[in-house]
């Protein structure tokens, strides 16, 4: 009998205990292209043209279009599309024009005698300021579902505006024109849309920013930066200015004050998730790209690595949680997208800030190699506590034990200096871990939430039904709001 026993024991545990620990690439390929020898790509936008093939803009003024990256690396093809541009940050497809968002324009490229080079180009809107000064960049973004391209204005500087719309995101209508939209911008990494067609932006830290951010761009909102308000005189839409935020005060205190003021939906933690954000894309692809549809993919450039973000929107204000998600890429990632194959584009460049990668620039592809990785899923805000899901089923014995988790409530100061430490620390206590009927999901109940805190929670004891630990047991949600219900 004891042995029969003994034996059943170790099946048990031998059925829990994985053969290898996972690891990132299982999951996730990257794929790292030769690039023309006659140019150095620092890939600043990716946009998809028709018959499967890509333009890069790059930081060098630059567009090039890649035949082949979706296969073999070895047969890609690349062709000079135009040259003699500043700072391509933004590339748009439409009606067999290539529009670019440079740092003084937006502009409409096309090839009219078919040899794949641009033939025109027609300005479209330039009706914003540059001073000249290295931080004024411009990022741009594909039509959103209304027919308008949006751009973000990166201050002049780090803290101030000194030429027209610089630290503001404006909208260019289809006839040309150029709306103001938000204010409070300090410096844009990316810009993207969620699967809705919601209009998001990255901020970098700096002042009045502790980490950088995944803003909601709401028009007629103030995104956190005062430096560019005195472009209120020039944007009757915009109605007035907003009182000024108060520094060394905290986000959620200056939101009861400054009633424009929209939160970030996630900060990407600084120094563990990244230290400069950069591009947006959502995943589009209907489960080609693994089991994560219509969440958001977020690239950092320093760290050389992308991050996951799911979104919901409690009492009507934007909030979510950022993962870990894929390290490795070989540059400072800062254009991206994907493809309808659920293929993730990635490229950059080191220049002027340097990159975990360690090569000066890169243009690189990400694929699901078709199994599913075990990961949190989704995370829910409740009155109380999470609701987690998991993408694959749990062992329950790990998954109901609170000791399986810890969690930590931290925020930033809110100020004009450069930056934040983390502050205000609490020490939740997980009082339950109740696992659900399908197997896939965990409620969670704290015995505090603290609004506008960045709740951290480490799941280093969870299980799946397999054995196998989280690839990231790691969660970082911005509470912006506490649910009802």
């Amino acid at each position: 009998m004891k042995t029969l026993t003994s034996t059943l024991l170790l099946l048990v545990t031998a059925a829990l205990v994985p053969a290898e620990t996972p690891k990132e690439s299982d999951y996730y390929k990257i794929t790292t292209f030769d690039t023309p020898k006659e140019t150095a790509l620092e890939v600043s936008s990716i946009e998809l043209l028709p018959n499967n093939k890509l333009a890069l803009g790059t930081r060098r003024g630059e567009i090039w279009t890649v035949s082949g990256a979706e296969g073999d690396p070895a047969r890609v093809e690349y062709k000079l599309f135009a040259s003699g541009q500043h700072e391509v940050m933004g590339l748009a497809w439409k009606d067999g024009s290539l529009y670019e968002t440079c740092r003084y324009e937006v502009a409409r490229l096309k090839d009219e005698d078919g040899d794949g080079r641009a033939d025109t180009f027609a300005t479209v809107t330039d009706k914003w300021g540059v001073s000249g000064d290295y931080h004024e960049y411009a990022f741009g973004t594909r039509f959103d579902k209304n027919g308008d391209l949006w751009v973000t204005l990166c201050l002049t500087g780090s803290f101030g505006s000194d030429i027209d719309f610089r630290g503001w995101a404006m909208r260019v209508k289809p006839d040309g024109s150029l709306v103001p939209t938000c204010s409070g911008i300090r410096s844009p990494g990316g810009m993207g849309f969620d699967a809705d067609g919601e209009v998001y932006y990255t901020d970098n830290q700096g002042p009045w920013h502790g980490a950088c951010t995944l803003q909601h761009l709401i028009p007629g909102t103030f995104q956190g930066h005062p430096g560019g308000f005195r472009w209120y005189d020039k944007a009757p839409n915009m109605g007035p200015r907003p009182v000024e935020p108060k520094t060394k005060s905290r986000l959620v205190a200056e939101r009861e004050r400054v009633k424009e003021l929209v939160p970030p939906v996630v900060y990407m933690v600084h120094g563990k998730i990244g230290n400069s954000s950069s591009f947006i894309v959502c995943d589009l692809s209907k489960g080609k790209f693994g089991p994560f549809q219509k969440q958001l993919f977020i690239a950092d450039q320093s760290h050389s690595n992308i991050s996951r973000v799911f979104v919901e929107e409690v009492n009507g204000i934007k909030q979510g949680v950022v993962f870990p998600f894929l390290k490795g890429l070989k540059s400072g990632p800062i254009g991206g997208c994907m493809n309808d194959s659920g293929q993730l584009f990635a490229g950059g460049s080191d220049r002027g800030w340097g990159a975990a990668g360690g090569k000066p620039f890169s243009f690189e592809r990400v694929d699901w190699t078709g199994k599913v990785p075990f990961e949190v899923h989704e995370m829910h805000a409740k009155p109380d506590g999470f609701q987690l899901t998991f993408t694959e089923p749990v062992d329950p014995a790990t998954a109901s034990s609170p000791a399986s988790y810890k969690a930590r409530e931290f925020t930033y100061i809110y100020q004009g200096d450069y930056g934040s430490p983390e502050v205000d620390d609490v020490i939740p206590q997980i009082t339950s871990a109740v696992v659900g009927a399908d197997n896939k999901s965990v409620r969670l109940t704290f015995d505090k939430l603290t609004k506008g805190h960045i709740h951290e929670l480490h799941l280093d004891g969870v299980k799946s039904a397999s054995g196998n630990p989280l690839l990231h047991p790691v969660a970082y949600y911005t509470l912006n709001e506490i649910p009802t219900k």
